[in-house]
C-alpha cells in the first residue's frame, strides 16, 4: 500500500511539472510577442481607423533583401501623399478619402541592378476604403527570373487582414516555384494549427452533446477583440490581455451552458432546435460586437511584425510564437484527454453518455467543463488568429465558421484528435491553393477537398464507420 501511494504522489508530481512547463513556456512565448515592439521598425507605419485608410507594401531585391529608400507616390481623391521604404523595406502612406488611387513607384530610386519584374504594372491602381488597408505590389527581378529568390514581395503585415475585412484581392501572380510552394506549406500549416485550437472545442462539445454549435465562432472574436480591448483601450501588456481574453472566454462557455443549454436539455430539447437556437444567438453576438467595436478592422498589436528569415523562408516572430503556443495548447488538451480522470471520463461521455452515466460518471458536470474548455480555447484561438492575421474585425469568427466545420467533419465528428488532423489538411489546402486559384476563392477550395475526402469516407480520416439498419 505504501508503494502505491508512493507511486501516486510520483504521477502527481510529474502531471504537475508537465503543467507548470507548459504554462511558462506559453507566458513566455506571449512575453516574446509583446517585446517585439515599434523599435524593430525603420519608418512609422499607417494605422487605419474609421476615419483613415493605408496604402502600402514591402518591397524587397531579387536576392530577398529589404530594398531601401524606394521612393512612391499615391494620387487620388485624397490628394498625393508621398512614401518610402525603410530599412526593412516597408512603406505605407495614409488617405483620409476613399475611392481609387493610383501607387506609382520612382523606379530611378530603385537599389542598384534592380529592376521591376513587371514593368507595365507601374503604375498600379488599389480601392481603398477607410477604416482598412490596402496592398499595392512590386516584385523585383527580371521577367526571366522567374519569382526565384527572394523577388517574390511578402504581403505586408500592416496590409494584410483577417477573414471578413476588407482585404486586398489576390492572385497567382510570380509563378509557382520550389520557394512559393515551401512558404505557402510553411504558412497552412501554421494557419491550420491555429484553425485547430478552435476547432478542437466545437468538436468536443459535438461529441458530448450532439449539438453544432454555429455561435462558436463568436467565441473566437470574443477572444481577439477582448485582446484588442485590454492591449489598444486599457494599455495592458499582450500576455496579460491575452490570458484575460482566454479566461472570460473560457467563462463566457461556463455561463453559456448553465443559463442556456443546460436548461434546454432539462426540457429535453432536441439537437436540431439546439442547432436553431444557436444560430440565432449567432447572429445576435454578431451584430452586438458591430454595434460595440463598429465595422472596420481592428489590430491588436499596432507595431508591424518583425520579419524572421529561416533559409529560403520568411516568416515574423508573431507566426512563429503563435504557432508554438497553438503546439502547447493542443499538447496540453491530449494530455487532458489521455492522461486525467475528468480527460477520460470526456471521452466515455462522447462514445456513449448513456453507459458513462451508468457507470457513475456524472454527464452534466463533465458537458459544463467541455464548454468551458471549448470556449477558452476557442478565445485563445482568437487571439492567436488576430496576431496571425495583423487584424480582428466583428464577423472574423463567423467567416471561419465553415472552416472550422469542414475541420471538424474531415477529421471525424466528436473526436478531438480528428479535429487536429481536419485542421491542419484545411490550413494547407487554403494556403496552397493560392498557387493556382486566387487567394479570394481559397476557402472554397478547401470546402471542395472536405466534398471530395467525404465521398470517398463519409466517416472522415480519424472517424469510426457505423452501421446503419
Amino acid at each position: 500500500m505504501r508503494r502505491v501511494a508512493t507511486t501516486g504522489r510520483s504521477q502527481l508530481r510529474v502531471r504537475r511539472s508537465l503543467a507548470l512547463a507548459m504554462l511558462t513556456l506559453l507566458l513566455t512565448s506571449f512575453a516574446v510577442l509583446t517585446s517585439s515592439g515599434p523599435a524593430t521598425a525603420a519608418a512609422a507605419q499607417c494605422v487605419a481607423d474609421p476615419a483613415t485608410a493605408c496604402v502600402g507594401g514591402t518591397i524587397r531585391t531579387a536576392a530577398g533583401e529589404p530594398a531601401v529608400g524606394v521612393q512612391l507616390s499615391v494620387d487620388g481623391p485624397g490628394g498625393t501623399v508621398e512614401a518610402e521604404t525603410g530599412a526593412d523595406g516597408r512603406w505605407s502612406a495614409a488617405v483620409t478619402t476613399a475611392g481609387d488611387y493610383t501607387v506609382t513607384l520612382d523606379e530611378s530610386t530603385l537599389p542598384t541592378g534592380e529592376q521591376l519584374r513587371d514593368p507595365a504594372g507601374n503604375p498600379r491602381t488599389v480601392v481603398v476604403r477607410l477604416g482598412s488597408s490596402a496592398g499595392a505590389l512590386f516584385p523585383l527581378g527580371g521577367a526571366a527570373a522567374g519569382g526565384t529568390g527572394g523577388g517574390d514581395e511578402e504581403p505586408d503585415p500592416g496590409a494584410s487582414a483577417a477573414p471578413g475585412t476588407n482585404a486586398p484581392s489576390g492572385g497567382t501572380a510570380g509563378g509557382i516555384t520550389g520557394q512559393r510552394v515551401l512558404q505557402q506549406a510553411v504558412s497552412g500549416l501554421v494557419f491550420g494549427l491555429l484553425l485547430a485550437l478552435a476547432s478542437v472545442g466545437l468538436s468536443l462539445i459535438y461529441g458530448t452533446t450532439g449539438l453544432s454549435n454555429f455561435a462558436h465562432g463568436e467565441q473566437v472574436t470574443l477572444g481577439a477583440l477582448l485582446a484588442y480591448f485590454g492591449v489598444q483601450v486599457l494599455g495592458q501588456p499582450l500576455v496579460v490581455a491575452g490570458l484575460f481574453a482566454v479566461a472570460v472566454g473560457a467563462a463566457s462557455g461556463w455561463a453559456q451552458d448553465a443559463g442556456i443549454w443546460h436548461k434546454l436539455r432539462q426540457r429535453r430539447l432536441g439537437a436540431t432546435q439546439q442547432m436553431i437556437v444557436t444560430i440565432g444567438l449567432s447572429m445576435v453576438l454578431q451584430y452586438a460586437f458591430q454595434y460595440f467595436v463598429g465595422g472596420g478592422p481592428l489590430r491588436i498589436v499596432r507595431e508591424n511584425p518583425v520579419p524572421v528569415r529561416i533559409g529560403p523562408l520568411l516568416l515574423n516572430q508573431q507566426s512563429i510564437f503563435s504557432a508554438l503556443i497553438a503546439i502547447v495548447a493542443i499538447a496540453a488538451v491530449g494530455y487532458f484527454l489521455l492522461g486525467t480522470r475528468t480527460g477520460r471520463a470526456t471521452r466515455a461521455v462522447s462514445d456513449n453518455p448513456a453507459l458513462a452515466a451508468a457507470s457513475g460518471i456524472s454527464v452534466e458536470r463533465i458537458v459544463r467543463i467541455v464548454w468551458t474548455l471549448g470556449a477558452g480555447l476557442a478565445a485563445l484561438g482568437g487571439v492567436l488568429l488576430g496576431l496571425y492575421f495583423n487584424a480582428t474585425a466583428w464577423n472574423m469568427g463567423g467567416a471561419i465558421l465553415l472552416l472550422m466545420f469542414a475541420a471538424v467533419t474531415l477529421g471525424g465528428l466528436g473526436t478531438a484528435f480528428g479535429a487536429l488532423v481536419g485542421s491542419v489538411v484545411i490550413g494547407l489546402v487554403v494556403e496552397m491553393s493560392t498557387l493556382v486559384i486566387p487567394s479570394d476563392m481559397r476557402y472554397a477550395g478547401a470546402l471542395v477537398i472536405l466534398i471530395l475526402v467525404l465521398l470517398v469516407r463519409p466517416q472522415g480520416i480519424l472517424g469510426r464507420a457505423e452501421r446503419i439498419g
